[in-house]
């Protein structure tokens, strides 16, 4: 046993999860604790200057599924301090790699959405075989970890867990460089100054963000002022977004670029940011949109927009699917007056150093952050 920790995710490569490791992985790194990121071929996170602390270490696996012989080699080669994993797929492989190895390494799982809705559209069998998976493997965890109270109450009346197993651990959204980040120059006609506002939304171009029901309210509020969208993003949707904005006659005033890297240059431009998903666990581009200090329209889907915007005055929550009410409130907001303090109360808990002192705490390891605050 050692006090390497070990980090194990497979993601899109451009996700709000992938943004979560990124920015845990830097915070650990800066505090020189030592990691192992343990990768599986063709997935994320996609992280273009790895952290001196951290060591990659490829599995050899083409899939999470066929992952499970090179994660029980490594946990019984390397014995680190602890494993965290995130996604369902891979904290059940990691459940089973620990019982296999039998190691002492102390491990905790994480579930970024809120379970229940992410499975409504899945056939009654796959629902009642990941529910059953979830009661049955995740209490050998050490630790359960969720982003939001509404995803910890979800998963627990939903799979049978008990709520104390169940860790809320705000997520590393908030880093020191995100507001240089966003003073970065843009190279984009509409945000360049002086022209009409800008409504911004970030995310994969898919069913749970439901960008349709956005692109109705702009229409709606189109009608009533000029004003342009952005949706940064990518995803199977595409095609169908733009033919709906040329149907409702807003094409020339609708843009998707696609994936950005730098998506807080746009935010911190806008006028406004929308978050229309049907559900999220905490919705990372939300964070980062109120950290540019920028307001937000969203929708009060399960779970986190109701426990960030419904305690601060720093924007408006919305049914789901419901196009006219979030044109009114898109309406009301924009060009909205919010104060700097404001904006800092809304993200304080979900700065970079206090989320990962608090993953550290959750799998046993030191908190550098937290011995400097006893000793102060």
């Amino acid at each position: 046993m050692n006090d390497r920790l070990a980090i194990f995710v497979a993601t899109s490569g451009h996700s709000g999860v992938d943004r979560v490791i990124k920015n845990l992985l830097q915070q650990l790194a800066d505090w020189a604790q030592p990691v192992d990121l343990l990768r599986v071929r063709r997935h994320g996170p996609r992280i273009e200057e790895i952290p001196g602390a951290v060591r990659p270490i490829d599995l050899g696996a083409a899939h999470v599924n066929t992952s499970l012989p090179a994660l029980v080699r490594y946990l019984r080669r390397e014995r680190p301090a602890a494993l965290l994993t995130d996604k369902d797929r891979v904290n059940r492989i990691a459940i089973l790699a620990r019982g296999i190895a039998r190691v002492e390494t102390l491990l905790a799982v994480r579930l970024g959405t809120t379970v229940s809705v992410n499975l409504a559209s899945r056939s009654a069998f796959e629902r009642w075989q990941q529910r059953t998976s979830i009661r049955r493997l995740y209490p050998l965890a050490d630790c359960v970890v969720v982003p939001s109270q509404g995803a910890a109450e979800d998963l627990a009346a939903y799979t049978g867990l008990r709520r104390d197993q169940v860790r809320v651990i705000p997520s590393p959204i908030v880093t020191r460089d995100l507001r240089h980040r966003a003073a970065e120059p843009l190279d984009h006609p509409w945000l360049s100054g002086g022209g009409r506002p800008v409504i911004v939304a970030v995310g994969e171009l898919g069913y749970r963000k439901d960008f349709e029901t956005l692109i109705r309210a702009f229409a709606l509020v189109r009608r009533r002022r000029p004003c342009r969208l952005v949706i940064l993003g990518r995803g199977g949707l595409r095609a169908r977004l733009l033919g709906l904005g040329a149907k409702l006659g807003v094409r020339e005033d609708l843009d998707l670029p696609g994936f950005l890297p730098n998506p807080y240059a746009f935010m911190a431009r806008a006028e406004l940011f929308v978050l229309s998903s049907r559900w999220e666990g905490m919705p990372v581009a939300l964070v980062e949109a109120l950290a540019c200090h920028t307001p937000v329209v969203s929708t009060d889907c399960p779970s986190g927009p109701r426990e960030v915007l419904g305690e601060h005055p720093v924007g408006a929550l919305v049914p789901v699917g419901d196009y006219r009410a979030m044109a009114d409130a898109i309406d009301a907001w924009l060009g909205a007056q919010v104060t700097e303090d404001l904006f800092e109360r809304a993200i304080a808990d979900y700065r970079i150093e206090a989320s990962a002192c608090a993953y550290l705490q959750a799998v046993g390891m030191r908190c550098p952050e937290a011995l400097r605050r006893t000793s102060g």
